[in-house]
């Protein structure tokens, strides 16, 4: 619990605060009664100090001497003074290199201290991480999110067992943060897809032999989306099915906050990925996640319905992270209650810039004592005032809300113009995104949403999207002030600020 999970100190079993394997195999029971698929969070670059293959190479014990990323270091000819192999830099602050003292060697950790690189230049680590994908695989799970997938190989040492040094990034002058460096040693390496790959082999060879529908992958990368995109496969080799499209996060302003990101913005992230993305492939959109700010706090309250229409009329698949669907919002967390370790490993007077804790507040079930989400007398991070009203109950008993929004747009992407139809996208200006959606034999569907502040009247959407014919409206958000079934002309089209239609041909 170094880094809440991600540091793994036994990969066949499930940790204490959590449960048992019975009650994960309970769950797997019950969410097939409902048709619900369970994915696994499969973390393959490091595992915990605490974990017994670490202790074992510890120890330099048969089979596992290798089985870390391990250095002699280097004695500094003026001081004498023992220095880490190179100048990486971990994730959450500081050299990526520790000393071991029972060992006499540095271990390479690209995030917390307790959570060591595995070698995957190991044979025998790579049948190991398949052997823990086919455990899971066998207890029933549909596939895996594989975390931090880029950090998994680095570069090979020279001749002389070196590593290279990193260059600087110009971006900082704070020598701890990871930003510091250019990771062009220990990220992005083409051997990492390459694994990926054969994951994907194994998954689909499981299929094959124990039937069933596609076990998936979900790949978690923030690198340049000509790195992302070969994780998709070519044509030879099938990848991940979802590398994850974290452009709407990473895509628009450049910082953190995109409350300003007009239309222009929002056509320019849809069309990177969708024009990047290999032929025959399926797009996905994760507007937000456990590391991120929530997507309420990062393009504004008001655009909180719209942006869930817009991620539900994309193509291809919708990822939430919860609370989304509530339009939960962050919570500035006090240096004291701060857990997240790369906010800890700074210090009071830096730490916003790193903290994950804001978005990590417990869940908002209902109005009651700890929003619902826990009996006991305190939690984990402190919960948001606002779960009085923003929570599952009210939301539930309320129409319109967030959540019912959100459950109408689920049924909506179960029509075939959704699923299957063609997309065309522009901008009009820089206050209107107007999407089509098309298919034929089908209704054509149509979402023009104002992204900014101010309202726009009269405005010419059938010409920028090659629409046709007459609409009316099938969904809105509150901020539109229309009714379902209102008839619209899609060549002069009114929107007040913030407002979205999702438009259904007559």
């Amino acid at each position: 619990m170094a880094d809440f999970g991600y540091d793994i100190s036994d990969f066949y079993d499930i940790q204490e605060e959590y449960g048992s394997l019975a009650d994960f195999d309970e769950l797997i029971v019950e969410a097939n009664k409902r048709n619900i698929k369970i994915i696994l969070d499969f973390v393959p670059n490091h595992s915990s100090d605490e974990n017994v293959w670490f202790q074992k190479s510890v120890k330099r014990e048969k089979g596992y001497e290798d089985y870390y990323m391990w250095h002699d270091g280097y004695k500094n000819a003026s001081t004498g003074a023992r220095e880490p192999p190179s100048n990486w830099l971990q994730a959450f602050r500081g050299s990526a290199w520790e000393w071991n003292e029972e060992r006499q060697q540095y271990y390479l950790h690209q995030f917390a201290v307790k959570q060591p690189d595995l070698n995957y230049r190991n044979p025998a680590v790579v049948a190991q991480m398949k052997r823990v994908l086919t455990y899971w695989l066998d207890r029933g799970v549909a596939g895996f999110r594989m975390d931090a997938v880029p950090w998994c190989f680095e570069v090979l040492p020279d001749a002389e067992g070196r590593y290279p040094d990193e260059p600087l990034s110009g971006y900082t002058n704070d020598t701890d943060d990871s930003s510091y460096l250019k990771h062009i040693y220990t990220q992005d390496l083409r051997e990492t897809v390459e694994m990926v790959f054969q994951w994907r082999t194994l998954l689909d060879d499981y299929q094959r032999i124990h039937g069933g529908d596609t076990r998936v992958i979900m790949v978690e990368t923030y690198s340049g989306l000509d790195y992302v995109m070969q994780f998709y496969g070519n044509r030879t080799t099938k990848g991940a099915q979802m590398p994850f499209n974290f452009q709407f996060i990473i895509g628009g302003n450049g910082d953190k906050n995109n409350t300003q990101l007009g239309a222009t913005g929002f056509v320019k992230i849809i069309n990177s990925w969708l024009t990047q993305m290999p032929a025959g492939q399926t797009a996905n959109w994760v507007m937000g996640n456990h590391d991120q700010r929530r997507v309420g706090s990062r393009y504004g309250e008001n655009r909180i319905d719209l942006m869930n229409m817009l991620q539900m009329f994309l193509p291809g698949v919708s990822i939430t992270y919860q609370g989304e669907e509530l339009g939960m919002t962050d919570l500035d967390i006090s240096w004291e209650d701060s857990r997240d370790p790369a906010a800890c490993n700074s210090n009071s007077q830096i730490y916003e810039q790193f903290t994950r804790d804001p978005a990590r507040t417990p869940f908002q079930w209902s109005d009651e004592a700890n929003a619902g989400f826990s009996t006991n007398a305190t939690t984990w991070l402190p919960i948001n005032p606002n779960y009085v009203t923003v929570n599952v109950k009210a939301e539930n008993a309320t129409s319109p809300s967030h959540l019912s929004l959100y459950k109408q747009l689920v049924e909506l992407r179960k029509l075939k113009t959704l699923q299957l139809g063609a997309t065309r996208y522009a901008n009009v200006g820089d206050n209107v995104v107007a999407i089509k959606r098309s298919l034929s034999g089908e209704a054509t569907y149509v979402l023009v949403a104002n992204v900014l502040g101010t309202a726009v009247s009269e405005v010419d959407i059938a010409t920028a999207i090659y629409a046709t014919g007459s609409f009316k409206i099938k969904l809105l958000n509150p901020q539109a002030k229309a009714t379902v079934g209102d008839s619209v002309s899609l060549s002069s089209l009114s929107l007040e600020p913030y407002a979205a239609l999702i438009l259904e041909s007559v």
